[in-house]
């Protein structure tokens, strides 16, 4: 199984924006993050269209052309749970700055930025940068299939020994 593990991708789901209304006056929104068969979800926080999660999500990363994917959902006790938007995000970039190894660089360096496109989620240019000995990206998302929401999240690229590595 090691040997098809590339690494870990830390997501850590910072905070919801500005989230849809899906209760009589607020939401109880929670994350589920995908990637291939992964499924991982953040607690749900009561009663917050602006909830901050700052939780860590690990996804390990077999397959980097899959997309990660991000849910939101507003917690219901006695109906299904009512989704409030969705989104996807490229990791490619992230990786490819990783794989340069960017140690010589002063903490802070920008390595690269994804600019929003058709094709992304991004509400906003996301910055790819050298912090603390580790790549580290910012994402603000915007959410899709729902009247308002952004999510922002920051990743981090996590080697194994014994992996395959990038």
């Amino acid at each position: 199984m090691v040997g098809h593990l590339l690494g870990l991708l830390k997501v850590r789901v910072q905070r919801g924006v500005n989230l849809a209304v899906r209760d009589v006056r607020s939401s109880d929104p929670y994350v589920i993050l995908q990637m291939g068969r992964q499924k991982l979800k953040t607690r749900t926080i009561k009663r917050n269209t602006n909830p901050e999660w700052n939780e860590d999500l690990t996804l390990s990363v077999e397959d980097p052309t899959l997309p990660v994917r991000l849910q939101v959902y507003d917690k219901d006790t006695f109906s299904s749970d009512d989704p409030m938007g969705n989104a996807e995000f490229d990791i490619q970039p992230f990786l490819e700055a990783v794989r340069m190894n960017p140690e010589a660089v002063p903490n802070g360096t920008i390595i690269t930025k994804v600019v929003p496109n058709r094709q992304n989620c991004l509400a906003e240019e996301s910055r790819i940068y050298w912090s603390d000995g580790k790549v580290t990206q910012d994402i603000v998302l915007r959410l899709r299939n729902v009247e308002c929401g952004e999510v922002e999240l920051q990743l981090q690229w996590i080697s194994i020994p014994g992996a395959r590595g990038l």
